[in-house]
């Protein structure tokens, strides 16, 4: 066997099993979508068949007889706002610890490495204690609050390894010219973080996005709260409409592979540039 013959088995072997494991990940997300045009009884009768007919009652009973649009708002609103304010806030604490690297720096780092140690169940009831203590529990502020302390661990770990990365000369340049260091930071260094920028929009909103444990407890019990909490509510003891819920995950699982297929490119090369540097 000739050492060409012996790459292209490797090859073709490497890419049979990547091809399995596509298969294996992707089959929910096509066994959801396919159910989602299925009735209840239609599911119920026979789980893995395709639909018989283009079955869109279950999409219309969510969006005009049930508190689901409220829901697809209050999704949107927690993700983009806590999104949007990481964006702003964390870039410029990873810059500062990097660049900055005093003693105080160094400890406001490993202070931010040491909470994501801590389990989210070790501090979950206080955190709910000091939410009603600020006035935010029972709001949309309280988990947005939440979401955004919680990403400033990783989010600066992430940042410092890139902003490692980035000459120092760039920015030496820009002060020469009269550029302030808000200004050098925004202008210069910032679109230079695009990558992992997109990395952590794709990482974060996807947890956001999809997160049940914190709407479900901080939110106001008897209102619409996000998606994927009043998917839940059609789970029962002894029944379930199967109809809804694939209908509602459908309808929730769209705009994050809009959002990932947009942003691949630049969420794989954050990663990539993440692991490489530092």
């Amino acid at each position: 066997m000739t050492l060409k013959t012996r790459k292209t088995l490797i090859n073709l072997s490497i890419f049979l099993i990547t091809l399995v494991i596509a298969v294996i990940f992707f089959f929910p997300i096509f066994f959801n979508i396919m159910s989602a045009f299925k009735s209840n009884a239609e599911i119920m009768r026979d789980a893995i068949s395709f639909p018989q007919s283009l079955y869109l009652d279950s999409f219309k009973y969510l969006l005009t007889e049930t508190n689901y649009p409220l829901a697809i708002v209050n999704s949107l609103i927690l993700t983009v706002v806590s999104i949007l304010f990481q964006v702003i806030i964390i870039p410029m604490a990873g810059y500062a610890i990097q660049r900055r690297n005093t003693r105080w720096t160094r400890f406001m780092f490993v202070y931010f490495l040491a909470g994501m140690m801590i389990p989210f169940q070790a501090y979950m009831i206080p955190l709910f204690k000091e939410l009603k203590m600020l006035g935010l529990y029972g709001s949309l502020a309280g988990p947005i609050m939440i979401y955004i302390a919680g990403a400033v661990g990783f989010g600066s770990l992430l940042y410092s390894s890139f902003v490692k990365g980035i000459p120092l000369e760039i920015e030496e340049a820009a002060e020469i010219d009269g550029c302030s260091k808000v200004r050098t930071f925004w202008m210069i260094v910032f679109p230079l973080l695009g990558p992992v920028t997109a990395s952590m929009v794709v990482l974060n909103g996807l947890g956001i996005w999809n997160d049940f444990l914190m709407p479900m407890l901080v939110l106001p019990s008897g209102q619409p709260k996000t998606m994927v909490v009043e998917i839940y509510r059609y789970i029962g003891e002894f029944s379930s409409r199967w109809d809804m819920i694939f209908a509602g995950t459908t309808m929730s699982v769209v705009p994050v592979l809009l959002a990932f297929i947009f942003l691949q490119k630049y969420f794989v090369k954050g990663i990539a540039a993440g692991a490489t540097k530092g």
